[in-house]
Order: C-alpha cells, then structure tokens, then sequence
C-alpha cells in the first residue's frame, strides 16, 4: 500500500505581492517531490502536499526573497522595522541616486555623463529586484508586473529617457514598498489574535505526596494538568475551573465587554484574562484544540478561501495583462507608419506598459477582505471566508431560530398567583421545596426566582414525582402537589375563574405550573422563555440595513411562538416545525427572496444553517458544533453582532467595488492621454501607483468598522 502524503504548514515571509504569491506557489507546485502546494497571501502560509525541506520552498521563493518556517500554532512572523527592508533601503539609496542626477543635470546639461552616471546607479540600485524576477520572467516567457516594467525601463533606456527611467524605477519600489505594508497592517489582526494566549504557563502537579508547581510551555500541557493563574494573568490554555471565584475578561474571544464571573464547573477559555480572584484550572484541551487555536485557522482559512469578486479580478488580470502588452506593441509600431517620429511612439508604447501594471487591479479585492475578516474576528464575530463575507452583503431576508437566539433558551418564572390569603413569596418557597429534588427545567427556574428573592428553603420530605404529570412531597406540615393543572384539578376543584387565568397566561406562550396544599388549590406560576433584551433592538436595525424580511422558525407551539412574535412586531412567524420542515421553509425563503441567512444554535439548527446562503450560529465561544456547521459564529452569543456584521459585510462590498472602479478609472484616464500623445512614464507610474495608492488605503478604512 502506497504510502499517504506528508501535508505541511509553513508560515512565510517577505511574501510581498499577490502575483508573488501565485508565482510562489506555481514554482513550489513545478519540485518534483510536491503533489500539490496552496498558497494563503492573506494569512503568509503556504500549504505543501509532498515530502520537501524548507531549503527547496525557499529556492522556490528565492525571486522574491521569501524566507520559510515551519507552521507551530504559537509561531509569529517577525515584524522587520519598515527601515530595515532591503527593498525600502534600496529604494532609499535609488532616491539619493535620482537626486544628484537631477543637480548634476543643473550644473552640467542633460547630455553631461555625470548624471546619467548618477541615473543609471538610480535604476541599478532601485531596480535590482525588479530586474533580476524581469529577466527571468521573460526568459521563460511569463509576463507579470515586473516582466512589463522591465520592459519598459530598459526601453526608456534605449531611446535616452534616464532621468525618467529613474525615477519610474523609484516610484514603483515606493509602490511596491507601500503595497507591502497594507498587507502587513492587514496581516495584524491575525498576529494579534495568535499573540492572546501566553506561550507558557503555570502547572501544579503530583510528585509523590505533594505536588509542585512548574513553568511549561504551552505545548508540552497535558489534558488533566492542574493550571495555576493568578490575578492579572491570562489563562492559557482551556479548561475547568476546580477551584476558585474570579471575573475574567473574555473580549479576546467572544467580543463581551463586561467580565463574566467564574466559579467551580465553569468553563474558561485560553487567551482570556483573569481580573480579580486566584484560580485553578483542569486543562480539558490540548494547545493546538483550544478555542483561540481553532479561531486561528479557521480565520486564516477565511483568508485563503477567495471570494466571488477577487475570483473575478484574478481571470480579469489574466487576460488584461496580455491585452495591455498588445496595445502597448500597437501604438510603438502602428502610429509611426502614418506619421513617422518612432521614437515618440516607442516611448509612448512604453508608457502604456507601465500605466498597464495590474498592480491595483489584483490587490483591490484581498486587501479589504482580510482586513474585514480580522477586524470581525477581534469584535468577537468568526467570518469563516471571503464567500461568505460576500454573501451576507446580498442577505435579503433573515430567518431566525426562538429558543437561545431571540430569547435567551432559559425559563424564567413570569407571575405568582395565588388563590387565597398566602403570599406570592410563601407560596414560591412551598413550590421551590418540591422542585428542588426535580430535574425539570421549569423547576431550575422556579429556584433561580427563589434565590434571586433571597429567600429561605424550606425542607422537603416524603418527595414523590409523578412521570409526566408533576411532584409532591411534605412541606411545612402540609402536601403540597405542583404539576399540570389537568393533574391538579384530580385533587383539588378548579373552577372557571381559575382557568381563564390559566387560559391567559397560555395565550401570552408561558406554561403554567399550579400548586395544591393538602385538596385546596392555593396558586399559579406562570413560566416563560425570556425575551432577549437586545432582540427588538437587532430587528429594528436589520430594517434600517433594509433587509426586506424577517421570520421567526422554531419547534414551539403555536402561542408560544405567536407571544414572542407580537412583543417584537414579526409579521412572518412559521411555529411547531421539525428541523425538516425548517430546512423546506429555508428552500421556500430562498426560492421568494433569493439570499437568506438562517441564524440558530448551529446544533438543533444544522439541516436550515447548511441550507441557507449563510448560516450563522449563536454563541460560538466553547461549541464545537457551531464553529464547524455555521459559516459564520457570533463568539460572545451576542445577538447585537448581527446588524454590525452585515454591515461589515455591506461596507467591504462597496469598498471593493469602490477599489476596481478606481483601479481600471485611473488607468483608463492615463491611456486615453495616448490618443494626443501626451501619455509620459511620469504619468503613466503616477497613475498605478496613485490607483494601488487609492486601493490600499480605501481598503484599510475597514480597521476603524466597530460595532
């Protein structure tokens, strides 16, 4: 049996450009040993299928001096000062070069061999990088940017133009340099979300009858090691506490930006900070499992996935940059047929070339949607992919799950009634001293009312449940029967007063619980799913985005669903349907308004998730099955991410629509200036570069998109 392919992740730098990237990858994919090589721009990684050494990966690189390493989850790409780069010192140098020539020019004539001298060092110094992947672009026929400004600059060369040449050669290192650094900058949300956890951490463990406590790094943490972390530490790895009180700080991963209290059994993530109280942590996951691990990759794999538009601009590129050589080969040869003068046109065929360069074309897409996928990630929202950033820009219609998405999925008691001179709070105490030995959530409910009134438990015995009906036991003296009030009213008389209360409470979508002390009916609790506080303030949002409609899916019953909907004005509410019928009314949505988020649990909700154009799962933070099924996770169960993602969505949609408008505008305006003839190289670098100029800061207007 052949032997399965050794698959390899390894983080790059120096990787400059998008057609760097695909030239990198295409060299990686040419070594003989490699089955198949994908390149991530956004994230610098390259994925390698094959047995190879770094040494070959960075021979394949070795044109654009991309340096390799191997993939660990806690590797960072090291962050050269934009001084120090090579490129930038050569671009320095190329400066200093162009402006003796430009003095020498001044005191000796054009013609003078000093500043041409000085010219010529100008190109050499600025232009060696160019040159070098240039010649060797054309030896093998290849044609990319710096294939055409090589070109170019040696024929500005040919026909005299140096000081032009020059200074052509200094602007496009300054692109290149600036092009460079928006994706560095756009590269930071991921360096920031690898730099949350802490490599190392405190362990308690056994050793002998005692146990001591070791520093470790962060990989050699075992599931089960006892995690030591202090006030003002952050946690590292995830777990459970066994011991301890705290607040800690979860903004890293959810986005929350009020602490959450931990006690004993509460679960915590990696990357979190501990505020207050010492705590002791069970590790339950290895480094490479825990949340902050798994936000990683799949952000960089959200990176990697290319969206509808730049799948466009890369075919757009493909045929653009043959058809641009063409025109630049039509006006150097057809124009001095009619009207002589050969130098001009050559120079202005050159001049096409350079005004050419699909430079702000093929980086006008990547840029922004890095930048809005890191931007997500650090407001607590998991965008896993171009696509579907995309995507949720075109939503016109929202279908929402009820339980633990509109409400909060835990029932809460809404009114105490009660039928003779007992209070509300003594009748509460007799229903919480039965409910206490249930494991019902209504009775969870009916003790949380009980705690939060601060008052006393009163002590059951004889505690009897009855299977599908109810529970009794004595308490202060008395039997007390809490159940169904069809199994009440068996043991005590109900008259129509009664169920008309009942009737009510039902129609409002709560469930009742009544209670009899001995054989007389002594009160009604009426029990409901809360209303998230933040819903009606969503929905009302989502209509200011214009998303055309919302619906409300869910398993509950008819009332149930109905209340909630009244409360928050939806019009559309689809009640009592099985996760297949939730799937068939996604089908129906899709069918009536085309693009449809479904945002549910991502586990009850999976068939209507994977059905829907997008689906986005409620509290990813800790839920293995959301961060898997849905296309998009809201970290922090924070409804209110809603509207801002959409409309993160929305903005990056424009922008880069904004982004190929200015791109192709530009470069259109320069090459109508060939019809008079006026197109210079000056113009013509001036106008790529302004475009890539345009394109990169237009695209990093979305770092500043908040909530």
């Amino acid at each position: 049996m052949a032997a399965t392919p050794t698959k390899q992740e390894y983080r790059l730098e120096n990787l400059s450009c998008a057609s760097c990237a695909a030239k990198f990858e295409k060299n990686v994919k040419a070594i003989p040993e490699v089955q198949d090589a994908q390149v991530n721009f956004g994230a610098s990684k390259i994925t390698v299928v094959g047995s190879i050494s770094v040494n070959q990966i960075e021979e394949a690189g070795a044109f654009d001096g991309i340096k390799v390493t191997q993939s660990v989850a806690r590797t960072l790409e090291k962050s050269t000062p934009f001084y120090r780069k090579k490129e930038n010192v050569l671009a320095g140098i190329s400066l200093f070069f162009v402006i003796l020539g430009y003095l020498f020019v001044n005191m000796r004539g054009e013609t003078n061999p000093l500043p041409i001298t000085m010219f010529i060092l100008a190109i050499l110094m600025g232009g060696v990088g160019i040159f070098k992947t240039g010649f060797r672009n054309l030896a093998r026929f290849e044609f990319d940017m710096k294939t055409l400004m090589t070109i170019a600059i040696i024929g500005a060369a040919i026909i005299g133009e140096w000081e032009e040449a020059a200074v052509v050669v200094f602007l496009f290192a300054v692109s290149e340099a600036l092009e460079a650094y928006s994706m560095d900058k756009a590269r930071q949300s991921i360096r920031q979300l690898m730099d949350i956890a802490p490599p190392t951490a405190i362990i308690k463990r056994a050793h002998g009858e005692h146990f001591h406590e070791i520093e470790l790094p962060t990989e050699e943490i075992q599931i089960g090691d006892i995690l030591i972390v202090k006030p003002g530490q952050k946690i590292a790895m995830d777990g459970i506490v066994i011991s301890g009180l705290s607040a800690v700080n979860q903004a890293a991963i959810t986005g929350e930006s009020i602490p959450v209290n931990k006690t004993v059994n509460d679960e915590v993530f990696a990357g979190t900070l501990n505020e207050e109280g010492a705590l002791e942590v069970r590790v339950t996951k290895r480094v490479e499992d825990t949340t902050i691990a798994k936000i990683i990759h799949l952000v960089e794999e959200a990176q990697a996935e290319k969206a509808p538009s730049q799948q466009f601009v890369d075919r757009f590129a493909k045929y653009y940059t043959p058809a641009i050589m063409i025109i630049a080969f039509l006006v150097a040869i057809i124009p001095p047929l009619f009207v002589g003068d050969w130098q001009h046109w050559i120079y202005q065929g050159l001049a096409v070339l350079v005004v050419g360069c699909p430079c702000a074309l093929v980086v006008s897409t990547p840029v922004a949607i890095v930048t809005a996928i890191g931007n997500a990630a650090r407001q607590g929202v998991l965008i896993k992919g171009g696509v579907y950033l995309e995507q949720l820009g075109h939503i016109e219609a929202v279908a929402f799950d009820k339980t633990g998405t509109l409400t909060k999925g835990q029932p809460a008691v809404t009114d105490i009634l009660t039928t003779d001179e007992r209070s509300e709070d003594y009748v509460l105490q007799l229903v919480a001293a039965v409910e206490k030995q249930s494991q019902h959530p209504l009775a969870k409910a009916i003790l949380n009312t009980l705690h939060n009134k601060n008052l006393q438990e009163l002590v059951p015995t004889d505690f009897q449940s009855v299977t599908g009906k109810g529970a009794y036991a004595t308490v202060d003296s008395q039997r007390i029967y809490v159940g169904s009030l069809k199994w009440v009213a068996t043991l005590a008389s109900v008259d129509k007063n009664i169920e008309n209360k009942v009737k009510k409470l039902q129609d409002q979508g709560k469930t009742v619980v009544a209670v009899v002390s001995n054989d007389q009916l002594i009160g009604l609790i009426g029990i409901a799913d809360q209303l998230r506080q933040e819903s009606k303030d969503v929905l009302h949002k989502l209509n200011a985005l214009k998303v055309k409609h919302m619906v409300m899916l869910t398993g509950d019953a008819e009332p149930t669903a109905q209340a909630i909907a009244t409360t928050l004005k939806m019009t559309d509410v689809r009640a009592s349907l099985l996760p297949e019928e939730k799937l068939m009314a996604i089908k129906d949505l899709r069918a009536q308004f085309g693009a449809v988020a479904m945002v549910g649990d991502g586990v009850n909700d999976a068939p209507a998730l994977a059905t829907a154009n997008v689906g986005i799962a409620m509290g990813g933070a800790g839920t293995d099955a959301a961060l898997e099924t849905a296309d998009i996770a809201l970290m922090g169960d924070d409804l209110t991410k809603l509207p801002y993602t959409i409309g993160l969505s929305r903005k990056t949609l424009r922008i880069i629509k904004e982004n190929i408008i200015f791109a192709l505008a530009l470069k259109l305006i320069a090459l109508l200036l060939v019809i008079p003839g006026w197109l210079t190289l000056w113009i013509a670098i001036f106008a790529d570069m302004g475009a890539t100029l345009l394109v990169v800061f237009n695209s990093l207007r979305l770092i500043r998109a908040k909530k």
